[in-house]
């Protein structure tokens, strides 16, 4: 099986539903046209296809090796990066005073859904730089800029995250690694980091980490943790790498489920030297602009994997034949029919389509909200902020439960040959599963959404986010052939709203309700969310066939839509009832008796 970048539904996206050609006023768009963005996104599909795609299986297979603290990638993944590199492409939305090319963040989730589907493992090197990289610019000094961000913009050098420690995950108040001040504006870092993706490896010459620690004498908890920049060789003034960090060494690779291209390290930092970023004890603030870009890509790795994983389901069902159509033979010069025949096999990929399609859009409009933050009108750009806020847990968890779902899915379409290492089921599966932990497990994205993004600023975003669902439901509102739809989100919308109430009334009073609803909750918005894009797909789908389009394309898009309105989205009717128990049933148990 060969990936396919969907350069079609992506480019229906932007340019019939988003319009981007409309945001020709907006800062990093001036240069940004629909033909502009075609051009790159057939052109990144092409690099995704031929040079990041053959690379999955290899990777997969032959994994990561560390010997005497050094790390080497699988075959041929150093080269395809460095080719990656060469091309240009890591530089796609970073800063042109750092030698970018400065397109908009919508650009480059647009082809980032292509390399994460090629090969996700791989994608997560230039991923966690990209994110490192904007960290680092929103929080470091002129100089740590000039030194560190023109060669992480190129991709030339990676860059890593480190947070988490053996004690601690997602509770960061209890780090141990400490920072001690040299007196000369340095500090010696000392601990230990476990799962840092990327943390070592031989595609670039220089890894910048990124680590948390305590400075000695620093308060307790959170309050207390500080953020630096670490290199793993020094830089000198003139740009020129100097002597190796001794201080930061690879102590191992973690042996994973999944994701084995990728080199999860246990990172020890004795004495190493590092040097602060911003403002001492306020390292979480500062690391809180990578975890946001994690996330967000966490999201969309969970998409691009079900996309991948959907179209060897669907290239496995058109070949496999097997059994007869319940209607009367298909095939009837074959021994059989082709599984396409049968209903539940339908119904696997139909889900598996709507989501990924529903999926693909989603994470497109959520990256043009994080431009529209940059707006020069101060209303449009607070707003973009809060929707980036609100969404941001919403995408992570509910891609990446759904994502994981699709993998199942396929794994099923291929019967007992997905379960096979002939086929790339399995890889898909093992490589989904980890997006539901990382970056923030999906149950701490729920607790996130109900205990900090809904009541942020007395609810403005929610209600912002109702009111452009409103606004939506009455402009195309009344009889014609996308009426499903925009009932089906005025209804969605309407259960989500009673959702939100619910917690409102039951959250404050016993905040177990609000834990025990928040994964219900995430997923009715999540629904909501997917209604919306389907809503504006449909529209610009119909406008097309109303305009004289022949093109099966449109057909095809409100027929997968279709689908999802009236086999999927009646799921959000479900979760509401369950959310409404509360936490009785979850709490009222002694722990002894589990």
């Amino acid at each position: 099986m060969a990936y396919k970048a969907p350069v079609r539904d992506l480019t229906f996206v932007l340019n019939e539903v988003l319009e981007i050609d409309r945001y020709a006023n907006q800062p990093g768009f001036a240069d940004v046209s629909s033909d502009l963005v075609a051009q790159i996104l057939e052109e990144g599909a092409k690099f995704s296809e031929e040079v990041i795609a053959p690379l999955n299986k290899v990777g997969d297979v032959e994994g990561c090796k560390w010997v005497d603290g050094k790390v080497t990638g699988p075959t041929g993944w150093k080269e395809g990066y460095q080719a990656m590199v060469a091309a240009g492409w890591p530089a796609l939305s970073a800063l042109p005073e750092h030698g970018g090319q400065g397109m908009p963040s919508v650009v480059a989730m647009a082809f980032g859904q292509f390399t994460a589907a090629a090969s996700p493992a791989f994608s997560m090197y230039p991923g966690l730089t990209a994110g490192a990289y904007w960290g680092l610019n929103a929080n470091g000094s002129p100089e740590q800029k000039a030194m560190y961000l023109p060669k992480m913009a190129s991709g030339e050098w990676g860059g890593t995250m480190n947070l988490t420690e053996p004690q601690c995950g997602t509770d960061l108040g209890l780090i141990r690694t400490k920072a001690v001040p040299n007196g000369d504006g340095s500090y010696n870092i000392t601990g230990q980091k476990i799962w840092i993706s990327s943390g070592e490896h031989d595609f670039t010459d220089n890894i910048i980490h990124l680590v948390l620690a305590r400075i000695e004498g620093a308060p307790e908890g959170i309050k207390g943790i500080s953020l630096f920049v670490v290199p793993k060789v020094f830089v000198n003034d003139d740009g020129s790498l100097g002597a190796r960090n001794e201080g930061v060494q690879c102590a191992g690779l973690e042996h994973k489920m999944g994701i084995h291209g990728n080199a999860t390290c246990v990172m020890a930092y004795e004495n190493a030297k590092g040097w602060l970023v911003g403002t001492e004890n306020k390292g979480m603030a500062a690391m809180f602009v990578m975890m946001n870009e994690a996330r967000l890509g966490t999201g969309l790795q969970g998409l691009s994997i079900a996309t991948a994983a959907y179209q060897a389901a669907v290239e496995f069902a058109h070949d496999r034949l097997q059994g007869r159509s319940l209607t009367g033979a298909k095939n009837p010069d074959g021994p059989a029919d082709s599984i396409m025949v049968h209903p539940d096999v339908r119904r696997m990929l139909l889900e598996a389509k709507a989501f990924v399609e529903g999926g693909q859009a989603f994470t497109l409009w959520t990256a043009l909200q994080a431009d529209l933050q940059h707006s020069a009108d101060a209303a449009e750009a607070q707003k973009a902020h809060d929707y980036m806020g609100l969404i941001t847990p919403v995408l992570k968890a509910y891609l990446t439960d759904k994502g994981f779902h699709v993998a199942s899915l396929a794994m099923q379409v291929h019967g007992g040959s997905g379960y096979t290492e002939h086929f790339p089921a399995s890889q898909y599966l093992r490589d989904a599963r980890i997006t539901m932990i990382y970056e923030g497990a999906n149950g701490i994205q729920a607790l996130d959404l109900v205990g900090r993004k809904l009541p942020a600023n007395g609810g403005r975003a929610i209600m912002s986010w109702f009111g452009d669902i409103d606004a939506f439901v009455a402009e195309n509102g009344g009889e014609g052939p996308i009426k499903p739809f925009v009932d089906g989100l005025a209804d969605s919308k309407k259960k989500l709203q009673e959702a939100t109430m619910w917690l409102m009334q039951n959250g404050m009073q016993n905040p177990d309700n609000a834990g025990a609803a928040s994964t219900d909750y995430l997923h009715i918005f999540g629904l909501t969310a997917l209604a919306y894009m389907w809503a504006q797909m449909a529209k610009a789908a119909q406008a097309r066939i109303d305009a004289g389009s022949t093109d099966p394309f449109y057909v095809t898009k409100l027929q997968t839509g279709r689908y999802f309105v009236e086999r999927i989205l009646p799921d959000t009717g479900a979760h509401l009832v369950k959310m409404k128990t509360g936490a009785e049933v979850l709490m009222a148990m002694p722990a002894e008796a589990f």
